[in-house]
């Protein structure tokens, strides 16, 4: 938790896509010890924070012993800037978002090391509806997370209204800080890519077919798509092997953070039940949820896929102190079948199957 890092003598990182609720936290958190707010998508703040002394950033501050720089991202020499103060003023409580981690974390790692925490805000968790609602509404919100996806506003409002505003977040948005800050040099292609990948949930992702489609090169596409990451958009599941010859190395699939974004990409949000993508969007609804809840709870544990180039598969593969867990996500209860060549390989791990009547099983597995 956020508040368990105050006053540690470190600046605080808050990392998260726009419009996940990252200012609504700091907010909570200026209103309880009346701190000092600036936001970087203000000119005269970004001119404020750059190229300055020391000496300069404490009158800006003055007698405040919190203060928060939302979209950080967008300051030049943001991280020489956190630098200077949590070097200085160690007392002064320094917290700084971001909605792109590629400015944050690329150019903050060599000049905040050992001096900061940080802290990744994803769309809304399952958990957190569960929390606030009970297990009845977070069952019966399933199904509408899946077309509507787990962004804060959208969550609230009638479906009309949520695809409204989710049109206008993938628009409006969704391009804004990579556009900014990616120095992307081909916008459409961009876009082309992103639906390229919508399209694909749940299914190995090659950057070379990537490039046919989108008539970018290779390493291009791979460069967007880590850009698109950086930007909380999508996630990255590698393939997983240690012991067999046949199993993929190569490939790789790709997840949206939110499912509602990724119907938005599309322009699709047609009931789940009339839909040929249904097993892919649960499947990325539920393995997203997983991610939140590691996030969440600060677990490192690691992700992967599982195939062979026999065609063998399994959707999710995590390693846990217990031991490997393999996951398939399926759209009705049953049986786990976890192909025999995998567990032949790896005997200790432990298997389940997923479908939405025990989602929680997975979700919340222990870590």
């Amino acid at each position: 938790m956020v508040v368990d890092r105050l006053f540690k003598g470190k600046v605080i990182l808050l990392y998260g896509a726009r419009q996940t609720g990252k200012t609504t936290v700091v907010k909570a958190l200026l209103a309880k010890h009346k701190g000092l707010y600036f936001s970087g998508d203000e000119p005269d703040i970004r001119s404020r924070f750059e190229n300055r002394t020391s000496s300069e950033m404490k009158a800006l501050i003055g007698g405040h012993n919190l203060v928060v720089i939302d979209e950080a991202q967008r300051i030049g020499n943001i991280g020489l800037a956190l630098k200077l103060i949590a070097d200085n003023y160690p007392e002064i409580q320094v917290v700084a978002t971001g909605s792109s981690s590629f400015e944050l974390a690329d150019y903050l790692k060599e000049p905040l090391t050992g001096r900061k925490y940080e802290f990744f805000l994803p769309p809304l968790a399952m958990e957190e509806i569960e929390d606030d609602r009970g297990a009845l509404a977070a069952d019966r919100h399933l199904s509408f997370a899946a077309i509507y996806g787990m962004y804060p506003e959208p969550t609230l409002l009638s479906e009309t209204d949520a695809k409204e505003r989710l049109l206008e977040l993938a628009g409006s948005y969704l391009y804004k800080d990579i556009l900014l800050l990616g120095h992307i040099r081909h916008p459409d292609a961009l876009e082309k890519l992103l639906r390229a990948l919508a399209l694909q949930i749940g299914q190995e992702v090659s950057y070379t077919e990537l490039a046919t489609l989108t008539g970018l090169d290779k390493n291009t596409v791979e460069t967007y798509v880590r850009i698109l990451e950086q930007a909380f958009i999508v996630f990255r599941l590698s393939p997983f092997s240690r012991n067999l010859r046949n199993e993929l190395k190569k490939m790789r699939k790709i997840y949206f953070w939110d499912t509602g974004i990724r119907n938005a990409v599309i322009n699709n949000f047609t009931p789940l039940e009339m839909r040929t993508d249904a097993g892919a969007l649960r499947e990325n609804l539920l393995i997203a949820e997983r991610m939140k809840h590691l996030k969440n709870h600060r677990s490192a544990n690691a992700s992967w896929f599982w195939r062979t180039h026999q065609q063998q598969e399994i959707d999710y593969v995590e390693e846990r102190a217990q031991g490997l867990l393999a996951v398939e996500v399926k759209t009705r209860s049953g049986r786990a079948r976890i192909p025999v060549t995998f567990t032949k390989a790896y005997p200790t791990s432990s298997a389940l199957l997923v479908s939405p009547e025990n989602w929680r099983e997975f979700v919340y597995a222990p870590r």
